[in-house]
């Protein structure tokens, strides 16, 4: 790639809001340091401090799902799940004067109807719906193949100011790309 398709693509993203790109491989220790860069992005921007909190967490959500579900991983042999290694992209920015954080990463295809089906679930939920289903949840173990405590979709979607987004890609090879994307 040469200097003027960096230059490009940095003045695109700008022009389109962007505050924070990344996409490769995603570490907890890499989630963490562009956790302190969105950080320092928000103060410098001088935004209130209850909306920066709800994009950071909304912004560590979808990172933790890229490196527990995406398909492209790497996990070191005896290595805790801690030190996963998943590929994927996160991209957070401001549009039509909202934050917003989305994720993409690819996914085994035979996820892809039950993961569908939870979305669609927690899109049709009100606010105070997905408060009770989030404390019913809590209350519940987590999910067959969860890497997590299986509420991460709805603290996302609790902590968005309109219904989250999402898509699927077919790739062709029993793969899904998949796309997330909540407004703050």
């Amino acid at each position: 790639m040469l200097a003027t398709d960096f230059m490009a693509f940095h003045e695109a993203s700008r022009r389109n809001g962007i505050i924070l790109s990344f996409g490769g491989d995603l570490s907890e220790n890499v989630l963490f340091s562009l956790g302190e860069v969105l950080k320092l992005r928000m103060q410098q921007g001088a935004t209130d401090a209850a909306v920066s909190k709800r994009v950071f967490s909304v912004f560590v959500e979808q990172a933790q799902n890229v490196i527990r579900y995406s398909a492209d991983k790497l996990v070191p042999h005896g290595s805790p799940d801690g030190s996963m290694v998943s590929a994927g992209m996160i991209v957070v920015g401001i549009e039509d004067g909202r934050f917003f954080v989305a994720c993409g990463n690819e996914v085994p295809g035979e996820q892809v109807t039950g993961l569908r089906a939870r979305l669609e679930h927690i899109v049709g939920l009100s606010g105070d719906e997905l408060r009770k289903y989030y404390r019913e949840r809590l209350r519940q173990p987590a999910d067959e193949g969860s890497l997590g405590g299986s509420i991460g979709l709805i603290e996302i979607a609790r902590r968005s100011s309109a219904p989250v987004e999402y898509d699927f890609q077919a790739r062709g090879d029993d793969r899904c790309f998949f796309c997330l994307k909540a407004f703050i």
